[in-house]
């Protein structure tokens, strides 16, 4: 690579769109060792300040990770989860099936999910808007971290309107077959949609701990909505999910 002097961007981002480039082209795999400091300061003939600022804008972008001992290396990715609209079919419930298991078992991964609060709460007021409550009114959630593969992919709240879960399994870790939605079903409710909401952002601290996200990776929020055949809200799920191991694919009809 050669650093145009003359050009109006700054050196180091173009040491950076270089290192990004191979990236982006397979030519520096994951795991892949990138140059030190010292070594880039040689190579390019620049100061290690501007080596040091390069390194840090492919970090900030989530690309490479830096680790005493081992260097700077390029960002190994876990799993890839792919959320598709089929994900949530009572075919699924019928065989035992949650949401997250079905889409963890076609990608042949082990899951577990970590159960993190079970218990009433007040309703945030995004909830209670959805679930067509006043703000703080009591509702029941089921707060976990979802695992797949050996790696934490989602953080997930269920929330329920009281009257719907009083008596079920629900209300305990293991909410038995088919998840929440088979015990909905059972107490009468059937589902007839969902509506989801997706929407990015940058973690916070405890997202970024609760979930093992390097710098510079982002999450989505969903937030689903599931309505029964009488028009009601029976259920919000409000997650939180590593965008770089999560891929959304939906099918919509033409007509």
């Amino acid at each position: 690579m050669d650093i145009d002097p003359s050009s109006d961007r700054p050196v180091f981002k173009q040491i950076a769109d270089y290192f990004r480039d191979l990236i982006d082209r397979g030519e520096l795999a994951p795991g892949a060792s990138l140059p030190s400091e010292a070594q880039m300061t040689k190579t390019f003939g620049v100061a290690g300040g501007t080596a040091r600022r390069a390194l840090d804008v492919l970090r900030g972008e989530g690309l490479v990770v830096t680790e005493h001992g081992r260097g700077t290396r390029v960002r190994e990715r876990g799993p890839m989860l792919r959320l598709a609209s089929q994900r949530l079919t009572r075919a699924n419930r019928a065989a035992g099936l949650g949401g997250f298991a079905a889409d963890m078992r076609a990608l042949g991964l082990e899951y577990r999910q970590e159960m993190l609060h079970l218990g009433e709460v007040p309703a945030p007021r995004r909830i209670a808007e959805r679930l067509n409550l006043s703000v703080d009114a009591p509702v029941f959630v089921r707060r976990r971290r979802m695992w797949g593969g050996g790696e934490p992919m989602q953080l997930a709240d269920s929330y329920y309107p009281l009257d719907l879960v009083e008596g079920t399994p629900i209300t305990e870790e293991n909410a038995g077959p088919g998840g929440s939605y088979a015990r909905l079903e059972e107490r009468g409710h059937r589902l007839s949609s969902f509506r989801e909401e997706l929407h990015a952002r940058m973690p916070s601290e405890d997202e970024k701990r609760a979930l093992s996200l390097q710098p510079g990776v982002p999450v989505v929020s969903l937030m689903r909505t599931a309505i029964d055949t009488g028009g009601r809200a029976v259920e919000v799920f409000d997650s939180v999910m590593s965008a770089d191991k999560h891929l959304f694919q939906y099918d919509f009809s033409a007509d």
